[in-house]
């Protein structure tokens, strides 16, 4: 009898080092929104390569690019849950409207100034950590990807001109923000799926897209790309985020050196984006789309009716204390 009670014993003990070691053990799955071989997909291949090394193993990670666990708004709400471990991509606004201070059009002008606000410590990085602290989640670094325009397929009309009326039927995401961008620079904003934004254009239902950039524009529409506008409406980043559960099991050492191979991956882009940009802008080029570049004082002229026609509506719609705040906080 108390030998068989040592065994029943032996058999737990047994089983809960293996339990333990399966943790140990266990993959975390990585989500983002591009297709493999791009930009972000490379970043994240050189994440997962330098966390294994620096954990000795004990940190691994699978990579499932575009969009394979699914939309990012859904991803996003399964890394709060611990369906999914880890992403790199767009904050979803679905869940809290003021993630929508992100995408905030013609918020900042130039790269050095979006350093200055979206690097670690600074106000807006600050703003979008505690907003994915509220979902579960927490964030381990920003992974900028470029200033965003105007994707269509057909010629531009009055590219520089927010008070014209240009008859063009833009796909917006389905967002604040830029359905007011586009309407109020003289395109017609119509909300679209992006899952069904290609077949949209391609179909005529649509003339573009606004809401991408041109690293966007090439990995997704530049087989309906004819024109593309560099006009600089929004200044995109994605963030790697994991699981806050997931992240508090770890221990601080393990936490130092997942923060540590984060803050790495993020320098490294900040160094290569502002060229990325420009060598997908040349790649749209080389496929046959016509860039269409509008004077610094064109883009002056479009950022001032947008900071006052449709900021004071989206603030409205994210709460107008606090996001002035945010707008307050901006470094210039």
């Amino acid at each position: 009898m108390k030998n068989a009670r040592w065994l029943k014993m032996l058999a737990v003990v047994i089983s809960l080092i293996f339990i333990g070691t399966a943790v140990q053990a266990a993959t975390w799955k990585i989500s983002h929104v591009r297709p493999q071989g791009t930009a972000i997909d490379k970043d994240l291949h050189w994440f997962a390569d330098e966390l294994k090394k620096a954990s000795n193993s004990k940190m691994k990670t699978k990579i499932y690019p575009a969009s394979a666990l699914g939309d990012y708004t859904v991803v996003q709400e399964r890394v709060g849950l611990g369906a999914v471990d880890m992403a790199c991509q767009p904050p979803a606004s679905a869940a809290d409207k003021r993630f929508q201070m992100v995408y905030f059009p013609y918020m900042v002008e130039s790269w050095e100034q979006a350093r200055k606000n979206y690097s670690p410590g600074a106000p807006i990085r600050n703003i979008v950590g505690e907003l994915y602290a509220l979902q579960g989640i927490q964030l381990l670094a920003a992974w900028p990807v470029y200033f965003g325009g105007i994707s269509l397929n057909r010629d531009a009309v009055a590219p520089g001109d927010p008070d014209a009326a240009k008859g063009i039927k833009l796909r917006v995401p389905p967002m604040k923000t830029f359905q007011l961008l586009a309407d109020t620079t003289g395109y017609l904003g119509t909300p679209i799926p992006f899952s069904d934004a290609f077949t949209a254009v391609q179909t005529g239902v649509v003339d573009g897209v606004i809401g991408s950039g041109a690293e966007g524009y090439y990995s997704s529409f530049r087989d309906v790309t004819k024109t593309y506008i560099p006009s600089n409406t929004h200044f995109e980043v994605w963030y790697l985020i994991i699981n806050k559960e997931t992240y508090d099991d770890l221990t601080p050492d393990q936490q130092q050196i997942l923060q540590g191979v984060a803050d790495e991956f993020e320098s490294r882009r900040w160094e290569s984006a502002k060229a990325d940009q420009a060598a997908n802008e040349k790649r749209l080029a080389d496929f046959g789309a016509d860039i269409v570049n509008i004077t610094p004082e064109e883009i002056a002229a479009t950022a001032a009716k947008v900071q006052e026609l449709v900021w004071p509506e989206v603030l409205k719609d994210v709460g107008v204390d606090w996001g002035q705040g945010v707008l307050d906080a901006i470094i210039k």
